[in-house]
């Protein structure tokens, strides 16, 4: 890993140059542990330590050869999509989702409308691997996320509420936030209402704490413990299977109105994009 991280560096100075308004994911992290005393930022020296060397950013680079070449029967590039800012536009798109679309007429994550764009501008069908694996660093899915969200790293979450349909997923998403349930009787509150809570060694974020819940927040990130890049719908799905609850649908508005909430929960700190998480 470092041995390829060192032959990409001319590469990744390059990319860097070009950048706008990004800041280094590093640099990000560093501002926030600069600004408060918190266990859970800096609960890590490694993962700090490692950083500059993500193997997240490997990931994102495989994801922009995906997302300019022409794929599918249709033999477009993902540039023909709109992630909210018009066909193609990237920067800053990544923290002001969920979104409404009108295409759609449906609030919408990052995975879900990289969905919509694989199947109905690129052509792919719905059952076609490069749209139903949407896991681990080697997917098309987790590379395609993990460059445009790159895009956005060090600006502020910014999820718009002007639809009535962001509003109402944002509601949505704060009740499943703090209501009890499952065999278990856990809300996220439960882990995430306080300071320095623990799970065994992990500190846990508190929502209540901007400059944590950002950290929390910043998917798609590289779990070190996974030895993998995952995404804000893998965290839901974990975190739902820790609560002992029903595993959630990642295409249905429940998921995505979770995540309405934690966005706005964050909103006006900066994001870490890539992270790296224990």
């Amino acid at each position: 890993m470092f041995k390829k991280a060192l032959l990409a560096l001319p590469v990744a100075l390059a990319v860097g140059a070009t950048a706008h308004a990004q800041t280094p994911p590093e640099d990000v992290l560093q501002g926030l542990i600069d600004q408060i005393d918190s266990t859970y930022l800096t609960q890590s020296e490694m993962n700090i330590m490692m950083m500059p060397d993500n193997p997240a950013l490997w990931t994102g680079m495989d994801g922009e050869d995906l997302f300019h070449t022409p794929r599918g029967p249709n033999n477009v590039s993902m540039e023909a999509c709109d992630f909210g800012k018009g066909p193609g536009v990237l920067e800053g798109a990544y923290v002001e989702l969920p979104r409404y679309f009108e295409d759609t007429n449906r609030v919408m994550d990052l995975e879900n409308r990289i969905v919509h764009c694989m199947t109905e501008v690129q052509g792919f069908d719905p059952d076609d691997p490069a749209v139903t694996r949407r896991h681990g660093s080697g997917s098309d899915h987790m590379q395609i996320q993990t460059y445009i969200a790159m895009q956005s790293s060090g600006m502020e979450w910014n999820n718009p509420l002007d639809h009535p349909l962001e509003k109402a997923m944002r509601d949505a998403g704060e009740g499943m936030f703090y209501r009890r349930s499952g065999i278990a009787d856990f809300n996220c509150h439960t882990c995430h209402g306080q300071t320095d809570k623990r799970i065994r060694a992990s500190v846990l974020p508190n929502k209540d704490v901007g400059e944590e819940w950002t950290k929390a927040i910043s998917w798609p990130a590289f779990r070190v413990g996974h030895d993998n890049v995952r995404s804000t719908q893998h965290r839901i799905r974990g975190c739902y299977w820790q609560m002992r609850m029903p595993r959630i649908n990642p295409d249905g508005d429940a998921s995505i109105a979770l995540m309405s909430y934690w966005t706005d929960a964050a909103r006006g700190q900066p994001a870490i994009l890539p992270d790296m998480k224990r």
